[in-house]
């Protein structure tokens, strides 16, 4: 007998939340419990691809390094082709890169130059959306490869953070915000 669909309510309820954590004054936001739960992981990934079906994609990029966990599910749900957006120095081939601001600093990110052709239709996925740097970058990261981004999807959306400022022309959704 199968077990009912999570809500997002349940899967916001299996969201730890770690005060001071990696440093002072940060809330992190645990997900390894939803990921070890079989219903709140499937339901989970369910919601991230819930517009789509299977042929209407045909890659799923994950971003560095947790969105890897649930665009790679994502790809098999979907039939798609699963492709990675790595931090710099992590990609075994030729790369193009994408440098994105940080509090203090810059840092980038990279895809395969051969990772996405020109035209395929792309979902982005990430576990958070925060301030929106990483996703603006990778969102660069696909256009130069000539791919259309249908949508990204956020398992979490930190909106005191305005990360959707960045995104700003592409359709996002997220499970569970905050």
């Amino acid at each position: 007998m199968s077990l009912p669909a999570p809500t997002a309510n349940e899967i916001e309820a299996a969201i730890r939340n770690i005060p001071d954590f990696p440093k002072p004054g940060i809330q992190f936001k645990d997900i390894t419990p939803v990921l070890a739960d079989a219903r709140l992981f499937n339901g989970a990934i369910a919601e991230l691809c819930k517009p789509f079906k299977p042929g209407s994609v045909d890659a799923v990029v994950g971003i560095d390094a947790r969105g890897f966990i649930f665009a790679a599910a994502a790809a098999v749900q979907l039939k798609a082709g699963f492709v990675p957006i790595r931090k710099k120095g992590k990609l075994p081939y030729t790369t193009h890169e994408q440098d994105y601001a940080l509090e203090y600093g810059v840092s980038t990110v990279a895809v395969h130059t051969d990772a996405l052709k020109a035209g395929e239709r792309v979902i982005l996925i990430d576990d958070l959306l925060a301030t929106g740097g990483t996703a603006a970058a990778a969102a660069a990261l696909v256009r130069k490869l000539g791919a259309e981004i249908l949508e990204f999807s956020f398992l979490i959306e930190l909106r005191f953070l305005n990360g959707r400022e960045k995104l700003q022309g592409f359709p996002v959704r997220s499970v569970v915000t905050y």
